[in-house]
């Protein structure tokens, strides 16, 4: 917890990137997705994934997925400590072998200041890279007094239209993240955006949105069909 707390110091909820400024993300070419799949029936091998896409056309421009052993064992509130030491070696891989190609930013599978001490795997891990991340999560983590009580339900249902969303505001007055409907008429099942490092709330949602061609954003959609086929292949 005190690592977490000195890493998470060095978080930086802004935008930080040119493009990041324009409305159209003019200059954006390499979207990033990261994420770790486990062996079907062993929580102790995993693949560990990263796909980089070209941006705006969301086309495949580098594939990288490593079996790993898994010996951290899972402690609620410290899944990065787990996880993300073979995201890292991922994106070190990739800066070795394919340096051009180096994501602009990363979509992460996970939630950013999403979390019960503000640092979650997408905050981690961007700290860690120092590369612009953003969490992507589809089920809500219910702190900071967040609850899917009935003023949530009522926000969910109004989500009527693609790129709907409320943001999502704890019990301190902090704003923690946004849900967002998405573009695809699937406001049922919403996604759960948060700052992982140096992008504003606003520009995550605004970045998540456009990379969906379904539900979930296609840098994360790919990496995880990636790390299905090898995991559990």
């Amino acid at each position: 917890a005190r690592e977490q707390v000195q890493l998470q110091a060095r978080v930086v909820e802004e935008d930080t990137e040119e493009w990041q400024k324009d409305p159209s993300f003019a200059g954006l070419e390499r979207v990033g997705g990261v994420d770790l799949s486990y062996t079907k029936g062993d929580d102790t091998r995993a693949c560990a994934s990263l796909v980089i896409l070209s941006y705006p056309a969301l086309e495949v421009l580098y594939e990288d997925c490593s079996m790993v052993s898994v010996s951290t064992p899972y402690v609620a509130g410290f899944l990065a400590f787990r996880e993300v030491p073979f995201l890292v070696e991922a994106v070190q891989r990739l800066q070795q072998e394919q340096p051009r190609l180096k994501p602009q930013v990363l979509l992460v599978d996970g939630n950013g200041v999403l979390h019960p001490r503000g640092f979650g795997v997408a905050c981690h891990l961007g700290v860690l890279t120092d590369l612009p991340c953003i969490g992507v999560a589809k089920n809500l983590l219910q702190v900071d007094g967040l609850a899917k009580d009935e003023l949530y339900k009522e926000q969910i249902r109004s989500l009527q239209k693609g790129g709907d969303a409320f943001p999502l505001t704890g019990t301190s007055g902090r704003v923690l993240g946004m849900v967002s409907c998405g573009d695809h008429n699937n406001s049922s099942r919403p996604l759960y955006v948060s700052v992982g490092h140096r992008v504003c709330l606003q520009t995550a949602v605004r970045l998540v949105r456009s990379c969906c061609r379904y539900r979930i954003p296609e840098p994360i959609r790919q990496v995880q069909h990636q790390g299905l086929g090898q995991g559990r292949g």
